[in-house]
């Protein structure tokens, strides 16, 4: 969510923050709103398609910095789109600006685009590091601003719907939240995160004074995510609200002729007046709908925190099995799963990839099919249906993807599962209870690959080595061998890294280990220098990523029978992964660079083996 203009001009004024101490307190924070500021804080290239360490390593500062000052953190995350879905012409609008910036950055201008694993990343920092947190059933502003009501604790977020809501303690925004200049502090009380906190009393004395009660019908007339209504130009205009006076003007104005109402219903009666009688009836309704959704839920997030029971109205009335209602609200399914579950349509968010060939996302689209048929119920092949009937009752998926450069709406079938898998009998409430050997085997056959085959890898890398083989197979054009192994290299880099920084990891660090990684670092300094940039290779690499992120969501759904591997462990670092493929090209002997390290060169030997086998 967000009200148009609204922070530009709280900002340009500067006058409705207070200053803050923020220390021995709790605080709710808006998760999606703190991992987009800490990945563009992090991030040095948006081309490359993210490097997961360096942000994963942000994750841990910002909250080291609250542990210091003794702040408890309780991040809220969104989950899915509302069951309505009357944000999807916003969220639309939002992959077509996504879009237009991965093409202005595959071309080589400047811009911000957020790395396709960025929140899968974020949560699995947040589990590493033990931080409390809940994903809502869908957006979770409401439910952020009713949890830290009932808490008396501010609100940390970037979305300037906060500054709507009627919050007991203010809404602190990232932007003035100074994480990283933590103060010693005077005295017993010890140190402070310096902040600001938005006021409401002094935003309102401005305007006459305004009501905070009348904030949300600001909200909505001015827009909004959810109102951007054309038939209330006729008010604006009418009212003289539309006319010059600099960029916030209109917004200005609307706020200052609010103020002459004492009730929200009473400034509603006055506004449709305006407009024409047909519109009346639809637009005031639109108007009431949208200040709801700045009244604080009364979900009792403070329940899952203390006892891990999730519980809201929009849930009970999917009827999902409460496994999945579980795993959603514990982050171990994306949201993802639940727009496909509830809505049967999903957005497949663009990277910086080359616009003229099909989108990153097609190469992992029988992983999708596979997916999207084991939440819909789909019925498993028999001999005596006749393949025309099967077809036509296949459940069918919207996909909102890039088709060249601009954003289309794909119908997709589901995919009925194997006859053989559990006698053909799935059932979406029974899918955890099946034999993990069964759920493995589905896995493993999506991605194209027997389990003898990673018996000899880590188990912590064989989903991503099993998704390497299913890239090889299916990416089209074919992946050339020096993106392999420049692929295979940077996934053995980061192991070396695990290796030798990371205090809980079981294995020893021999003195061969430190000596390899340092040696590496020197190389990387050197040759990270370089910013040549290969469209094709960085097509090839989001399609690993696509292929990387559906293994993700189908090893989660089926309850993980194999490891989760731990993208915040430089997984993938997309700067080192161009810089490989560059320098293979032209000096092959890099693929010896861990051969200082006889455990990490054999590992490299290993998975190069497995993947060509």
């Amino acid at each position: 969510m967000g009200v148009q203009g609204l922070t530009g001009f709280v900002e340009e004024r500067g006058a409705f923050f207070t200053e803050l101490r923020v220390r021995d307190t709790k605080l709710v924070i808006d998760g999606s709103s703190l991992y987009h500021r800490l990945c563009f804080a992090s991030a040095a290239d948006f081309r490359r398609g993210g490097d997961y360490g360096p942000f994963a390593a942000a994750v841990r500062d910002f909250f080291g910095s609250l542990r210091a000052c003794r702040v408890a953190p309780f991040v809220v995350l969104d989950g899915g789109r509302d069951a309505d879905d009357r944000k999807l012409p916003t969220l639309q609008d939002r992959a077509a600006e996504r879009l237009r910036a991965a093409h202005g950055l595959s071309r080589g201008e400047g811009g911000c685009l957020l790395p396709l694993l960025t929140r899968e990343a974020f949560v699995q920092a947040l589990a590493r590091l033990g931080v409390p947190f809940v994903q809502c059933f869908a957006e979770a502003d409401r439910e952020i601003a009713g949890l830290a009501n009932r808490w008396g604790c501010p609100v940390l977020s970037l979305d300037s719907d906060f500054y709507v809501f009627d919050l007991v303690a203010g809404y602190c925004p990232l932007s003035h939240f100074q994480w990283q200049s933590v103060c010693a502090g005077e005295g017993p009380q010890g140190c402070y995160v310096p902040a600001r906190c938005f006021s409401a009393e002094r935003f309102c004395g401005q305007f006459r004074p305004l009501r905070k009660s009348l904030l949300p019908l600001f909200a909505a007339m001015n827009g909004n995510d959810y109102t951007g209504l054309a038939a209330l130009e006729a008010f604006f205009s009418g009212a003289r609200l539309a006319g010059r006076g600099g960029k916030h003007a209109r917004l200005q104005g609307l706020l200052s002729w609010l103020a002459r109402f004492e009730q929200p219903r009473e400034a509603v009666a006055h506004v449709l007046t305006y407009l024409k009688k047909h519109q009346r009836e639809q637009v005031g309704e639109l108007l009431c709908a949208s200040m709801e959704d700045y009244t604080p839920s009364e979900v009792k997030l403070e329940d899952f925190f203390h006892k891990g029971r999730y519980e809201c109205e929009a849930a009970r009335k999917a009827d999902l099995p409460q496994w999945v209602l579980d795993a959603l609200a514990k982050g171990k399914l994306a949201p993802f799963i639940s727009d496909a579950l509830i809505l049967r349509s999903t957005f497949l968010h663009v990277q910086v990839e080359n616009m003229q060939r099909p989108s990153a996302h097609s190469t992992a689209l029988p992983i999708r099919r596979v997916i999207y048929g084991l939440l819909l119920k789909v019925p498993h092949n028999t001999e005596a249906t006749s393949p025309s009937k099967q077809t036509s009752e296949l459940p069918v998926v919207c996909e909102f993807g890039r088709l060249q450069k601009t954003l289309k709406k794909t119908c997709v079938q589901a995919a009925s599962p194997p006859a053989d898998f559990c006698d053909g009998h799935v059932s979406l409430d029974k899918l955890m209870e099946m034999p993990m050997t069964c759920r493995q085997m589905l896995l493993l056959e999506t991605l194209g690959v027997n389990m003898s085959f990673l018996e000899s890898i880590p188990s912590h890398l064989q989903l991503p080595v099993a998704v390497t083989c299913y890239w090889i197979r299916c990416s089209e054009p074919t992946v050339t061998l020096q993106q392999l192994k420049a692929l295979l290299l940077m996934v053995v880099s980061g192991e070396l890294h695990r290796i030798t920084n990371d205090p809980d990891t079981t294995v020893l660090c021999a003195e061969d280990d430190s000596t390899a990684y340092k040696e590496f670092l020197k190389w990387k300094e050197k040759k990270l220098q370089n910013k040549d940039f290969d469209l094709d290779a960085a097509h090839s690499f989001c399609q690993w990523q696509c292929c990387l992120q559906m293994g993700l969501y189908l090893n989660q759904l089926l309850c993980t029978p194999l490891s989760e591997p731990d993208l915040s462990s430089r997984l993938y670092n997309g700067t080192l992964v161009h810089r490989l493929y560059q320098e293979l090209k032209s000096t092959p002997s890099v693929e010896n660079l861990f051969s200082l390290s006889p455990k990490i060169a054999q590992l490299y030997q290993v998975l190069l083996n497995t993947v060509e086998s």
